[in-house]
């Protein structure tokens, strides 16, 4: 197991590009799947959950090639399907959550599909019925093996259908909608998620020969074809490493440019930070953060504290919340954060008490945040990752603390986050793999 060890109190400056986006990449690969055609993805991260999922495509028969720094080919041809039933791959599934949305390809295109429990973050209930119940509202026929605890999914035809998902699940609609693009007639998803990755997974479907309306709306319309073709495709960068950037900023009280951030698919995270008090700038297509030596919480309109909760796409990402929540201990003022999309996200407070931080844990869903307003630091303390984006709320924690701090269990952030350590040392953090 690695650890982090950071030497805390270092000021940033300087440039940093976030990378390829992980929430829409393991879509994209899984969608290469919809076709026997060659498919080329540019800026793929070179992190551990989007690795493993490209070890299991070439495992499934997928012919996998590195055709540059951040650039891969994929071409389905010849997916060996006995091995998708072999113990090896559905072990390999229970491992990696995206592996889940290999459902959705495999069934329109080769009828049949198993699958495993899929991992992931342990942040409480993440339920799979969107994409179950979607799916079979196409046609499919589900049956759970208990012997062995996998799900078979079969289907001679897929048929369009009418649906009303019961919660915006981006990767459940990912699933139905890669289903029911070589499905027979149309299928409508209404409560549909929109998520800049999804808006991205629709257009390389479009270009593919799909034929998806509603694109960016919660109503999507997706007319079924009898076959898909190959594309290529680029991936946004990734939304939580540009906000992730911002609060390291703030915190380490540093002056940084974040490049190249697509500034229009960020939604309300530049509003949400300034919310905190932070001060940020759009340059082109670059966020500027001037160096603050103090920030403050706004209050609501009414002087009510001020809240931030996570919501649906176009509101505020829940994968963001655990880095805000750091972000508010050094600020002036107090906020409520309200993490409303999972119950475990919130545990790993009791660490950030422990290095000083002033929050109540009302329940596992609130958190109030006293903020320090940099009149103390918080101090260095050993402590363990226990899920993505905890793990990068922790590092930053520990580079705005007074001292050294350890963390372990640092495949956690690897899952997630590319190189962390040699891009924030390139601009002055003091951070030690070990």
């Amino acid at each position: 197991m690695a650890s982090f060890v950071i030497e805390g109190g270092h000021r940033l400056s300087g440039e940093i590009h976030p990378q390829g986006a992980k929430n829409e990449v393991l879509q994209i690969i899984c969608a290469t799947l919809l076709t026997a055609e060659e498919v080329t993805v540019n800026n793929i991260p070179d992190i551990l959950d989007v690795n493993n999922l490209i070890q299991l495509m070439r495992e499934m028969g997928v012919t996998v090639a590195k055709e540059g720094v951040d650039t891969y080919s994929f071409k389905a041809e010849n997916v060996d399907l006995a091995y998708l039933e072999s113990d090896e791959f559905l072990k390999k599934c229970s491992s990696l959550r995206g592996s889940v949305m290999l459902i959705g390809p495999m069934v329109a295109r080769f009828g049949k599909a198993l699958i495993s429990k899929p991992g992931g973050d342990k942040i409480g209930r993440r339920r799979l019925d969107t994409h179950f119940v979607g799916i079979q509202n196409l046609g499919a026929d589900f049956r759970y093996d208990e012997l062995r605890g996998i799900y078979e999914i079969t289907a001679d035809r897929l048929q369009g259908s009418y649906m009303l998902l019961d919660e915006a699940s981006v990767t459940g609609t990912a699933n139905i909608l890669m289903a029911a693009d070589l499905a027979k007639g149309t299928t409508t998803i209404y409560n549909a998620a929109c998520e800049p990755y999804l808006q991205q997974l629709c257009r390389m479907l479009n270009r593919m020969g799909a034929k998806i309306s509603g694109i960016a709306s919660n109503l999507l319309t997706i007319e079924g074809v009898e076959e898909l073709h190959g594309t290529q495709h680029t991936v946004l960068p990734d939304m939580i490493e540009v906000g992730s950037f911002i609060g390291m900023a703030a915190m380490t009280k540093s002056e940084i440019t974040i490049k190249n951030v697509s500034y229009e698919n960020l939604g309300i995270i530049p509003e949400s930070f300034r919310r905190l008090g932070i001060k940020l700038e759009q340059r082109g297509d670059d966020i500027y953060v001037p160096a603050q030596e103090t920030y403050e919480i706004e209050s609501f309109i009414d002087g009510s504290i001020m809240t931030i909760a996570d919501a649906p796409w176009p509101g505020l990402t829940p994968d963001l919340l655990s880095v805000m929540l750091v972000v508010a201990t050094q600020a002036k003022g107090s906020v409520l954060i309200h993490q409303k999309m999972f119950e475990s996200r919130l545990f790993f407070v009791d660490k950030l008490i422990d290095m000083g931080a002033q929050i109540i844990l009302c329940d596992p869903h609130r958190a109030v945040v006293i903020g320090h307003n940099h009149g103390f630091k918080l101090r260095g303390a050993r402590l363990t990752s226990p899920d993505i984006r905890a793990g990068i709320a922790l590092l930053i924690a520990a580079m705005s603390a007074e001292g050294t701090s350890t963390i372990s269990n640092i495949e956690q952030i690897d899952r997630g986050y590319q190189n962390i350590e040699g891009r924030l040392n390139a601009i002055g953090a003091r951070i030690t793999r070990i």
